[in-house]
């Protein structure tokens, strides 16, 4: 059998996968804090036909080799965690991280993810959650009189309670980051779990060292951009048609071997 059907249908299965991380960025990219997915490719094993400097009839030595590929496949893929475009919504509860740095979430079997995703709520006795619900790490509570809400860009909570004039500091929301953040497993819902390819969880205080600042009132945007996609899907979709042509004309020339009479 000819290797090039399975060469070409190697390409036609990575260029459907391409396609299929494609179509994921654009239907989140307007999925807060959203990061687009890349994917990886890598060529296949070759298989030795003729080794470079072996002999030939009458002792001649071959300078080169001869090569054949046997296709490609998809290798990895992961997350681009570059900056989103920060979006201002005047909710006091929304939060950008401008920079680098995740909130850390408690979720419902107390373990711990990670987000950049800053629509935080009120629950029902005044702890800032997420909108699945899911407490922030560290827990802050926001007085029921609350009146105003100040959320300062290195994160102190402030708020200004019935009859009173000054504002009053009721928590401190700490960011967390990771050595590698493209080792991080996203889980939906704009969740992140620690890995080992992740590293451990670093904990600081937003401004300080490498951590990213507290922008109250906005949202973080997907970094999906449309354009490049765009570009991509019919990249990808070419792609996908030459190969399937390869396997056509393949398929002709098996045709035509197998139709020769002697």
């Amino acid at each position: 059998m000819m290797r090039s059907l399975y060469t070409a249908a190697s390409g036609m299965y990575a260029e459907q996968t391409y396609l299929d991380t494609i179509a994921h960025n654009l239907a989140n990219v307007n999925t807060t804090s959203y990061k687009k997915t890349q994917i990886e490719f890598q060529d296949l094993i070759y298989q030795t036909i003729q080794a470079a400097n072996s002999h030939r009839n009458l002792g001649v030595v071959v300078p080169t080799e001869m090569r054949m590929g046997h296709g490609v496949k998809p290798v990895a893929i992961e997350k681009v965690h570059s900056q989103g475009t920060p979006t201002q919504t005047s909710n006091p509860l929304d939060i950008a991280i401008e920079g680098e740095g995740f909130f850390r979430i408690v979720r419902g079997d107390n373990t711990f993810a990670y987000t950049r995703d800053g629509n935080f709520k009120r629950s029902s006795d005044g702890e800032i959650v997420t909108s699945d619900g899911f407490h922030l790490d560290p827990p802050i509570v926001v007085p029921d009189d609350t009146l105003d809400l100040n959320i300062t860009a290195d994160g102190a909570v402030l708020a200004r309670l019935a009859d009173e004039v000054d504002y009053e500091e009721i928590g401190q929301i700490d960011l967390v980051r990771f050595t590698n953040p493209a080792g991080l497993k996203p889980i939906g819902r704009n969740l992140y779990l620690e890995t080992s390819s992740s590293g451990p969880p670093i904990e600081g205080q937003p401004t300080v060292e490498e951590f990213g600042s507290l922008a109250q009132g906005y949202l973080e945007a997907s970094n999906v951009q449309v354009v490049e996609e765009m570009v991509q899907m019919i990249s990808a979709q070419r792609a996908y048609e030459v190969n399937s042509k390869a396997i056509k004309t393949a398929d002709t020339m098996l045709q035509t071997a197998n139709n020769l009479k002697h």
